[in-house]
């Protein structure tokens, strides 16, 4: 047998002073998840997970009847909770009237006089108010280092920040008098089908911009005056008491100086708690510029990357669950802004232009719900709107049975 080598043992260095200090003076904060039932009576949160699909299928369907299998295959692309697309299209008859085909008793649909009108009114938000629209899209690449991002990173961003699904590939809107263009990593046009490789960048890539002030330093100008110290708002979960140490890390963390999502923060040690506070940041600020000040976790996790984010950023919403309420509905996860609906006005966040006509959307949901309900119980369902009197009349007459 060979002798095994004997190795022998390095020095070990010392740790730096500074990372003895940082440990040290870390707080293990751990808080419990505190439910918080506000938040369940949103419509356009507790009804998230369906309002995409529908707003997606509102805009693949059109007045005129349409044979399902026109979208049968579009579960996955538009994520369509349901394992059919026909389920789902029957779960809300206030948006999808149903008929029988000319061949065969194929189902047919069409979109009601309801979702119609809503499709146009979003369709009109958006040429009403598309410089501010547009800007919120702008601002997601001024928070990412290299100021720019991925064509299908941008793309699961559209519809969180109120722009159109087909706004890449629509010649219509022509991105480029928003200040965008679409780029391979030769920086040369590439073409529409292709997705490898493509980028979506500002024209001036930002350096012609002044970079924007975030909702935070724009709130801290608004309630004292300047941005000298720019605190996080703080809103306590009913029930949740927190241990002294925690409350005490709490005030600290508040103090601690605040780097601005638009700031290089290449200086900054990732380890520390300024680089936390600085990930709360750009978190807070990501979903100021949504629709609803909220997403899905995992498409905040998507762009941990391209923002800079650490490893396991997601801790955040565990550690500051007075910034941040996740909403668990049905085997997913949403992260929510909590000023954005408790600050009651007192904040810096403004009301994205969109947030209206998702509101009317979600109350189409709820609508439907109570149709299939009377449909249940036998009840006449007190009808606002002509179709859904055909609703009802089509049931008995040439309409193949509705699922509920």
């Amino acid at each position: 047998m060979r002798p095994l080598a004997i190795r022998r043992r390095e020095a070990r260095l010392l740790p730096p002073l500074a990372v003895l200090v940082r440990s040290m003076a870390y707080v293990d904060v751990k808080m419990r998840w505190k439910k918080d039932a506000s938040f369940d009576a949103v419509p356009v949160l507790s009804q998230a997970r369906d309002l995409r699909p529908l707003v997606s299928l509102a805009g693949l369907l059109s007045p005129s009847p349409t044979p399902v299998s026109a979208v049968s295959k579009l579960r996955i692309p538009l994520e369509v909770p349901d394992r059919r697309v026909i389920s789902f299209l029957r779960r809300f008859p206030a948006a999808f009237v149903e008929s029988v085909g000319p061949e065969h008793n194929h189902p047919w649909f069409r979109l009601s006089g309801s979702a119609a009108g809503l499709l146009q009114e979003e369709r009109e938000v958006f040429a009403a108010r598309r410089a501010d629209i547009t800007s919120r899209l702008g601002r997601l690449l001024l928070m990412a280092p290299r100021r720019r991002l991925p064509l299908r990173a941008a793309q699961g961003m559209l519809w969180h920040l109120g722009l159109p699904e087909d706004y890449f590939r629509c010649r219509d809107y022509d991105i480029a008098q928003d200040g965008f263009r679409i780029l391979t990593i030769g920086d040369s046009v590439c073409r529409e089908e292709e997705d490898d490789g493509r980028e979506l960048v500002l024209i001036d890539n930002g350096e012609q911009q002044e970079m924007p002030k975030s909702v935070l330093q724009m709130d801290a100008i608004r309630r004292f005056g300047s941005m000298e110290t720019v605190p996080i708002p703080l809103f306590q979960s009913k029930g949740l008491r927190l241990k002294q140490k925690i409350e005490a890390w709490l005030e600290g963390f508040q103090k601690l100086p605040y780097v601005s999502p638009y700031e290089d923060f290449s200086g900054i040690d990732r380890d520390s708690d300024v680089s936390e506070k600085r990930v709360v940041g750009v978190l807070h600020e990501l979903l100021s510029l949504f629709v609803t000040c909220s997403a899905e976790r995992r498409r905040l996790l998507c762009l941990r990357q391209h923002l800079g984010l650490p490893q396991k950023f997601h801790r955040v919403f565990e550690r500051h669950p007075h910034v941040f309420y996740l909403l668990l509905k049905e085997k997913t996860c949403f992260v929510v802004l909590k000023e954005a609906y408790l600050a009651r006005g007192d904040t810096a966040i403004e009301e994205h232009p969109m947030l209206v006509v998702r509101r009317k959307y979600a109350g189409l949901m709820e609508e439907s719900r109570e149709i299939i309900r009377c449909r249940r119980s036998g009840k006449p369902f007190p009808s606002k709107h002509k179709d859904h009197e055909q609703i009802e009349d089509s049931e008995g007459a040439n309409s193949a049975p509705i699922l509920s």
